[in-house]
């Protein structure tokens, strides 16, 4: 992974409210430079939710971020991870060494600890995903080159939760208990917590400032599906400022709501439409007459994971139905 002191990113950190630190932490992918950790004040430390990637430089940026807020590390109470991606949870360990504190997680993490047990079954599997949908040999091929053998994770080390975080745990701090609400639909293991009195969310990838869509596909029979009901959880909260895990706060929090059904009904339209115009389409097919400019090496994985989100969820409604075969086809 590239060093991200090299591009001149650096951690951050700011108050947000009274108690409420955004640490803006650094990434090494292209088009998404940072995200979100937040600390909030729990007596005389801090419970700290998210943690940012694991990188060589990723404890210097952390640590300047917190100094920037007037904390320290070894102050964390506790750590608690919206979900169980890399940006999310990938310093818990070297955090938990520095605070000797807990860490609370959803129990669904299974996308997460099958990459650190057995990377190359889980590269394997990807590939054979691909192959499935009908991405050529040759891209495939160098596919594989580059990421066989590759030993940076993201993740400082195992994480084992001292607490399953689901659906009713309150996590307590100085602003009140913030009350944990599944989210599933960006990961299976995604939860969002608010702080009802204040009306506060930290949101975590579910809803972000600038709508954006993911799915981590291959680990729940429908996370279109799941992500949507999400919404739907997350729009009776009432929430008046989200605490986004990438970007600035904000407060139109309905209209985010609303904007991401409208774009994953946008797609979920495209593909079909794809479909329905005959010749039995692949997933890989399908995804530049749906995507078109936006299509780039960097992006191809990602909007292929979304294309086969999206047929999955069409197949589930009974939109669309999927032909077995090598490669995987696509009717009507």
């Amino acid at each position: 992974m590239p060093n991200v002191t090299s591009r001149r990113e650096l951690g951050r950190g700011e108050k947000v409210l009274p108690g409420v630190f955004r640490l803006r932490l650094p990434l090494p992918w292209p088009g998404v430079p940072h995200c979100n950790a937040w600390a909030v004040a729990d007596g005389d430390g801090f419970v700290l939710f998210d943690t940012g990637m694991h990188q060589s430089d990723s404890l210097a940026n952390l640590e300047r971020a917190l100094a920037m807020c007037n904390l320290r590390l070894e102050d964390a109470h506790l750590v608690v991870c919206t979900h169980a991606h890399t940006d999310h949870c990938g310093q818990v360990a070297t955090v938990l060494e520095r605070a000797g504190c807990e860490v609370w997680m959803h129990p669904n993490h299974e996308h997460m600890t099958r990459r650190l047990e057995d990377p190359e079954a889980v590269l394997a599997r990807r590939l054979e995903v691909a192959r499935q949908s009908g991405v050529p040999d040759e891209p495939l091929r160098r596919y594989a080159e580059s990421q066989s053998g590759q030993r940076e994770t993201g993740i400082a080390g195992p994480i084992e939760p001292d607490r399953d975080l689901l659906a009713g745990v309150t996590v307590a701090t100085d602003l009140g208990g913030w009350v944990a609400y599944e989210t599933p639909g960006h990961a299976p293991s995604h939860v969002c917590l608010f702080q009802p009195e204040r009306r506060l969310l930290i949101s975590g990838d579910h809803l972000l400032g600038r709508i954006s869509l993911f799915f981590d596909y291959g680990y729940s029979p429908d996370p279109v599906g799941e992500f949507l009901s999400s919404l739907d959880v997350v729009e009776k909260l009432g929430a008046r400022l989200c605490l986004a895990g990438h970007g600035r706060t904000f407060t139109d929090v309905q209209a985010h709501i609303q904007g991401n059904r409208t774009l994953v009904g946008e797609r979920l339209s495209s593909v079909l439409e794809v479909v329905r115009g005959g010749g039995e389409p692949t997933a890989f097919e399908i995804v530049p007459r749906v995507y078109g400019s936006l299509l780039s090496k960097p992006s191809a994985q990602w909007l292929l994971s979304k294309v086969l989100a999206y047929l999955t969820h069409l197949e589930a409604v009974g939109e669309v139905e999927r032909i077995t075969g090598e490669p995987e086809r696509w009717t009507a």
